[in-house]
């Protein structure tokens, strides 16, 4: 059976594809196939990528690259492999990609401790699962050279990727005790749109908003004021 083609236009869908790899270096398959069958998607496609993670919003180039490790390697997800390179060209070590990737690891038993809270608290009254995770946590990062202010954003990002909900009530909370500025945390949860979903990074957005409505952080009063919109969508 023959297959219906429409007219499309290869020439036109070459040059879509040398002007990405000009502004990146690379080409990965989805990019064909959008310049070839929907070019006016990769074009919104391409400039919500460079606007997340090429362009200089509010982090360091080493701190924003080390939330990209510590994503990547919760999702064990291969195909964005140059925020290694990118990481090490900002001053990172091999010793900080590793320990990256015990955060990660850390974060997929996290868990753990709110049912040990939850089930053992009885038999043992000091069980602590915020405390004992936030203990387990330090003894994990024993570099100072990964500052704490770091080290609580890549978490909240890390556990929005996999939708850990009550983890990342308590990194955020952390980031308002440690004096972080709000637009830096809103930028480490914003690398999880890709890796760890659109979904799971509206619900992460949704996680702080009702922080704030709840009193349980000290916004500032333009995120007070984000706060105060009703935002819980359709009904």
């Amino acid at each position: 059976m023959k297959h219906k083609h429409e007219s499309l236009d290869p020439i036109a869908a070459a040059d879509r594809l040398k002007a990405v790899r000009e502004k990146r270096g690379y080409l990965m398959p989805h990019h064909g196939l959008l310049a070839l069958t929907a070019p006016a998607l990769l074009e919104g496609y391409d400039a919500c990528y460079t606007a997340l993670t090429l362009g200089k919003r509010h982090l360091s180039e080493r701190d924003k690259e080390f939330i990209w490790l510590g994503i990547l390697a919760v999702k064990e997800e291969f195909l964005a492999t140059q925020h290694v390179g990118n990481f090490l060209k900002a001053g990172g070590n091999d010793k900080h990609v590793i320990m990256a990737v015990r955060m990660a690891a850390f974060a997929q038993g996290a868990s753990a401790f709110e049912f040990a809270e939850s089930y053992w608290s009885s038999h043992v009254p000091k069980m602590n699962g915020r405390g004992q995770y936030l203990h387990g946590l330090h003894a994990l990062v024993d570099d100072a050279s990964v500052q704490e202010t770091t080290l609580h954003l890549a978490m909240a990002a890390i556990h929005t990727s996999i939708g850990n909900w009550a983890q990342l009530k308590w990194h955020i909370s952390a980031t308002y005790d440690l004096g972080v500025a709000e637009t830096e945390l809103a930028e480490a949860l914003s690398y999880s749109m890709f890796t760890g979903s659109i979904p799971h990074f509206i619900e992460g957005c949704a996680v702080w908003h009702e922080m704030i409505k709840a009193g349980e952080v000290d916004a500032t009063k333009p995120f007070q004021d984000w706060a105060a919109v009703d935002q819980s969508g359709p009904k």
